[in-house]
């Protein structure tokens, strides 16, 4: 006789806290889980409404969200499906404690319906998940913040740090429909096993969702899932079979079949397996309960990944703090040299660092200084020829360039040079040149013992120090040459690769080098002898002037970055290091770093255009999703008349039909970027292209009530290009002048000859464009605001292909707007074709749009559903057609057959369709057969495949049926 489970007993051992409330809020049940969270006992709750068990704090009446708790649990009886709440402070009465005290939680819920057997809601399951230690509340602003430290996924016995999203439903009853109903719909999926063999007995939905809807119960784990072998699922079963404990697994990656015949899929879970014991201790099962995690963990890599990246922006900002703490210290350029390179080759772990001056002319360089690793020998002294290094990384140094040489024996610039590197120890360097006036200066070199792959962010950090070095380095000089010779001062300013000025005690400006009135673009009149804040009073009150003060009130110097305009008005930015001076003034070292600083803010810019991207793409491919799984539900359950059936099929057709110009556009602008697209150019009639663009755009232009008016040439107007591509253009710009217009607007198309150039504008009267939108409007996945009354958005795409396309054509495109709500004009200028190509045009074939005889049709596709549809619409045309759904039992039909025209699925099970397409060639019956590939392929290389296979014809699904009726009409 088979076990029957005992749910009353499931719901008592189960490790997560349940609370039963009626439909009163009357509290009819709690398991011991929720009673150990809460610090309560049954006979203090049971049988209480819920907010006299759990009553407010007097003191702090908005430390319980009494409203939010009771709206969460009156929606689920409303709408008979679970509710989950936001996160909720909810204060909890102190065991023990008889003077009214409350401790602050925090708690996460889920309110579930739990239906009687007359189909009504006989009461709610409440999930109160304490998340106390992973959250805090800031009562400013009245947010939740997750604390720094939280642990993600806490071990289960630990039910007050339970951070489980979802949980099992509480079981209540031991009525076993209601049971059975709670645990097949509870949101964590769980299974029943029992025997050592771990036969399923029990599963509800959520592990049938798991694994795939496969046949599970009355079958073991091995014979129901065989992919779990050597995954190491089994052995943990056996273990808590064995040993009657539970084994908890946290984020554990597990590979299933989801689908029939699919592939494995990655999936990352928590889990436990928690041993089942009869009235004697006997271990008869095991109950296995968990969540999918795939998204939280791939999350918490996201997360770990930018934390990893924040610690090492963390740490190459300490090392810069720490070098400019032992530079500051230094006023002797060798101590400083010295003091660069062995704090970099600390921080690098490498064998060598060295700092030398080039003498470009001799072709010799001399080491100033260098540090080296343990039991490695110095250079610092020494002489060498550059060439012997190898001349042509040497001509990498001279043009400025760093070299990064992870080996030198396979590296091309030294590989026959090796014999210098043997000499030195050395098998990887890597080398940073400064030049100055068009000549290699000076070389700071990183080598290691051994061949070494160097990074992206060691090159950056090395780069930095070189530069810090320098300028340590040349201020260095410059301040001797100051105590040494006043007089020479002025040349040893000028000569510096920064900028230099220096004011007294009194904020008088002393001087300021050449570099330094360019870069602030002032004149030395401008400048010295007036008053600091005169020359700079938008410094007045800022950050900056605090860190002057202190550097002249405490004598220690310090590096501000000040982002500030020009005379010119344009914005830079400067590093400024300020120095005591003497007299109790301050001396500054700037240097423009607005490069550096832009780049920054365009990466963050890119960033959050992709993320904007990213989010629109999945609306905008979910949206079609809607209606046509609804308009296939509906097709499934509901007998419909032709003109039903007509209206259901048009809404697939549009929706699929906008999927697919989605995805065009997103291969186009692939295509176009990566420069694999080829025109087909031909002259053009202007016009034409223009009447198939606005065709596209009609019907969309009168669901909106709009009007557009066509200002076209009296003539025939002819460029060159190619039409297709040509229509796509002028129908992106015309599909954004509709979007973009109100209900009612006005849009005119205007076509004209301007000098050698075609010129078509297209004017809205929308909402316009600001001067920012303006300018960057033809990049990539940049889009104006979307309102709600303009549902049809896009990507950002359409006029970055648009202005690719232009441009392939040797043309341009501009937009220009008044501003938000006055409109937008985008005019395309493309090179006007003169008269004398008219007669080509006139000579151009018109294509035959007759219909053909009926064919005999073979379709080979294991699609069942495709290749049925593609079936009963050519059918509808008249023609004769015969399904196959693999290759051998399509090429059996072939021979009885004898199809005029084979359309083939490429990936086939077994044989594909290429090896299909040549044993047809082969055959007698379909040697004269035209072949059509029908695949979800369309890159060239799949083109050439199927050509050389003996296709005649290649297209890409969804189907263009148009160009297949067009195909089978020359038949």
């Amino acid at each position: 006789m088979a076990l029957q489970p005992d749910y009353a007993a499931l719901f008592t051992a189960s490790p997560y806290p349940y609370l039963l409330v009626d439909t009163d809020f009357l509290i009819i049940g709690a398991n011991p889980a929720y009673l150990r969270a809460t610090g309560r006992t049954a006979e203090d709750i049971v049988g209480k409404h819920i907010f006299v068990a759990f009553p407010v704090n007097p003191a702090d009446p908005e430390s319980t969200n009494l409203d939010e708790v009771g709206r969460s649990i009156e929606l689920a009886i409303a709408t008979r499906e679970p509710h989950t709440s936001a996160l909720l402070r909810y204060a909890v009465p102190r065991a023990g404690q008889e003077d009214g005290g409350f401790e602050e939680r925090y708690w996460s819920a889920v309110h579930t319906p739990v239906f009687g057997a007359d189909g009504e809601v006989a009461f709610v399951a409440q999930n109160a998940i304490d998340v106390t230690e992973l959250y805090r509340f800031d009562t400013a602003t009245r947010k939740y913040y997750l604390k720094q430290n939280a642990d993600a996924v806490p071990d289960i016995r630990q039910m007050n740090r339970s951070q489980m999203h979802e949980a099992m439903t509480r079981i209540l009853s031991v009525e076993r429909s209601v049971l059975q109903k709670l645990f097949d719909h509870a949101p964590g999926f769980i299974a029943v096993l029992t025997g050592p063999a771990h036969t399923f007995e029990m599963v509800n939905d959520a592990y049938f969702d798991l694994v795939g809807h496969r046949d599970l119960l009355g079958r073991t784990v091995p014979e129901a899932l065989p992919e779990l072998a050597g995954q190491g699922f089994m052995e943990l079963l056996d273990q808590a079979f064995l040993t009657g404990e539970s084994v908890v697994l946290r984020e554990r990656k597990l590979m299933l079949h989801r689908q029939p015949g699919g592939p494995l899929e990655d999936l990352y879970i928590d889990l436990v397996f928690q041993p089942v014991t009869d009235q004697n201790g006997r271990v008869t099962g095991i109950f296995a309960q968990g969540n999918d995690v795939t998204r939280a963990h791939a999350a918490h890599r996201a997360l770990s990944e930018k934390i990893q990246q924040l610690e090492a922006v963390r740490s190459s900002q300490a090392f810069q703090l720490a070098l400019a703490d032992r530079m500051r210290e230094l006023d002797d350029p060798d101590d400083a040299t010295a003091a660069a390179c062995e704090l970099l080759g600390r921080k690098l772990q490498v064998s060598r660092v060295l700092y030398a001056d080039v003498d470009d002319d001799a072709g010799t360089i001399f080491i100033r200084r260098d540090w080296t690793g343990d039991d490695f020998a110095s250079l610092a002294g020494q002489t060498k020829t550059m060439d012997a290094f190898g001349p042509a990384m040497i001509a990498f140094l001279r043009a400025g360039q760093a070299v990064v040489n992870h080996d030198v024996a396979l590296d091309s610039r030294t590989e026959h040079h090796t014999a210098a590197y043997d000499e030195i120890g050395v098998q990887a360097d890597l080398l940073v040149p400064l030049v100055k006036g068009g000549r290699l200066r000076v070389v700071l070199t990183i080598q290691s013992a051994a061949p070494r792959g160097w990074q992206e962010h060691e090159i950056r950090l090395a780069q930095d120090v070189a530069e810090r070095t320098w300028s340590a380095v040349e201020a260095a000089q410059a301040q001797a040459a100051l105590r040494i010779e006043r007089d020479q001062s002025q040349y040893i300013f000028d000569s510096m690769a920064e900028g230099f000025a220096e004011v007294d005690r009194h904020w008088t400006m002393l001087r300021m080098n050449a570099e330094g009135l360019r870069l602030n673009q002032r004149t030395a009149a401008q400048v010295v002898g007036r008053n600091h804040w005169d020359v700079f009073p938008e410094l007045k009150g800022t950050a900056t002037e605090a860190a002057y003060q202190r550097v002249m009130t405490t004598g220690r110097a310090e590096v501000v970055e000040l982002d500030h305009l020009l005379p010119d008005g344009t914005r830079a930015w400067a590093e400024i290091r300020c120095y005591p001076s003497l007299g109790g003034g301050l001396a500054f070292f700037f240097r423009d770093i607005s490069e550096r600083k832009f780049a920054q803010e365009q990466l963050t810019t890119a960033d959050r255009r992709k993320d904007e991207f990213l989010a629109m793409l999945a609306h905008e491919l979910r949206n079609p999703l809607a209606p046509i799984g609804a308009a296939a539900q509906l097709l499934q359950v509901a007998r419909l008349d032709e003109a039903a059936v007509r209206r259901t099929s048009q809404v697939i057709g549009r929706q699929v039909e906008h999927m697919t110009h989605l995805i065009n556009d997103l291969l186009d602008v692939s295509r176009v970027t990566r420069g694999l697209v080829n025109l087909d150019s031909a002259p053009q009639d202007i016009g034409q292209v223009i009447a198939e663009a606005v065709e596209q755009v009609a019907p969309l232009v009168e669901v909106r009530h709009q009007h557009l008016a066509l200002r076209l040439p009296p003539v025939p107007v002819l460029v060159s290009g190619d039409r297709n591509r040509l229509v796509q253009v002028l129908t992106n710009i015309l599909n954004n002048a509709v979007k973009y217009s109100h209900e009612s607007g006005h849009i005119t198309l205007t076509a004209r000859v301007v000098a050698d150039y075609v010129e078509v504008e297209i004017r809205d009267d929308g909402i316009g464009m600001s001067a920012e939108l303006v300018q960057h409007a033809f990049e990539l996945f940049a889009q104006a605001e979307r309102t709600p009354d303009r549902s049809a958005g896009g990507l950002g795409l359409g006029l970055a292909l648009v202005k690719s396309l232009v441009e392939l054509h040797g043309g341009t495109v501009r937009c220009r707007s008044a501003g938000p709500g006055q409109g937008s004009c985008f005019t395309v200028r493309l090179p006007h074709l003169q008269a004398e190509a008219a007669a080509a045009v006139e000579a151009a074939a018109v294509p035959d749009d007759g219909e053909g005889r009926p064919l005999r049709i073979l379709v080979v596709d294991d699609n069942v559903d495709a290749a049925e549809m593609l079936a009963m619409l050519l059918e509808a045309t008249g023609h004769r057609v015969a399904v196959e759904h693999d290759a051998l039992a399509g090429l059996a039909r072939a021979e009885t057959l004898r199809p005029d025209v084979c359309l083939l699925d490429i990936g086939l099970p077994g044989m594909d369709g290429i090896e299909l397409a040549q044993r047809l060639r082969a055959l007698p019956a379909t040697a004269a057969a035209q072949l059509v590939a029908v695949t979800g392929y369309g890159q060239e290389s799949d083109r050439q495949r199927t050509q050389a296979a003996g296709f005649d014809y290649h297209l890409v699904k969804p189907l263009d049926t148009g160009k297949l009726f067009a195909i089978l009409a020359e038949r």
